[in-house]
């Protein structure tokens, strides 16, 4: 689904959810092929606290990758790798990245990740302070793991209770700002 709530195709969007009020939006996207945590509010201190670059926010997503991770891949990512944004040459920041075990308890992913029974699939969990567009696809591919399927699991200390496609919950004021880190 899109990040937004009005398209001009037939492609599904957020207002297809839940009724939410007229004056909410998304804080920050998930490209159409990713899965996971996004945040709606019509709270501006909350809107620069997670989409003014210089607060360094840290998100985290768990990512298949195509082949069997290693370690040398791992320390890349954590240096920070040369990727592509807007047909130019960039430098990512350094990122926390680490090898893990599929994480328990995934919806099935519609459309499925492709599959192939030659090649292995394996998981990491990387964590940035940046959100350059399809940064994660990038960066493992740059270290020669494609993504097959990235699912963004946590910002700051918000964490999704659990993975339902399409479940929407509802947060005060005062429990999201104590997750975020906000006074």
């Amino acid at each position: 689904m899109l990040s937004q709530f009005s398209t001009d195709n037939k492609m599904k969007v957020l207002g297809e959810l839940y009724d939410f009020p007229k004056d909410v939006y998304p804080i920050g996207r998930l490209d159409y092929d990713s899965e996971g945590l996004l945040i709606l509010s019509n709270d501006k201190k909350l809107f620069d606290r997670l989409l003014n670059p210089k607060y360094k926010h840290i998100r985290s997503y768990w990512v298949q990758v195509e082949g069997q991770m290693n370690i040398f891949a791992i320390e890349d990512l954590k240096r920070g790798v040369e990727i592509k944004i807007d047909s130019k040459p960039y430098f990512t920041k350094r990122a926390q990245a680490e090898i893990i075990h599929e994480p328990n308890s995934l919806p099935e992913r519609f459309p499925p990740v492709r599959y192939r029974k030659t090649i292995p699939t394996s998981w990491i969990n990387i964590s940035l302070t940046e959100g350059k567009n399809r940064q994660v696809r990038k960066m493992t591919a740059q270290v020669g793991f494609p993504c097959l399927r990235l699912i963004r699991h946590k910002i700051e200390k918000l964490e999704l209770p659990e993975l339902i496609p399409g479940k929407v919950w509802e947060m005060n004021k005062k429990e999201i700002y104590q997750k975020l880190g906000l006074h």
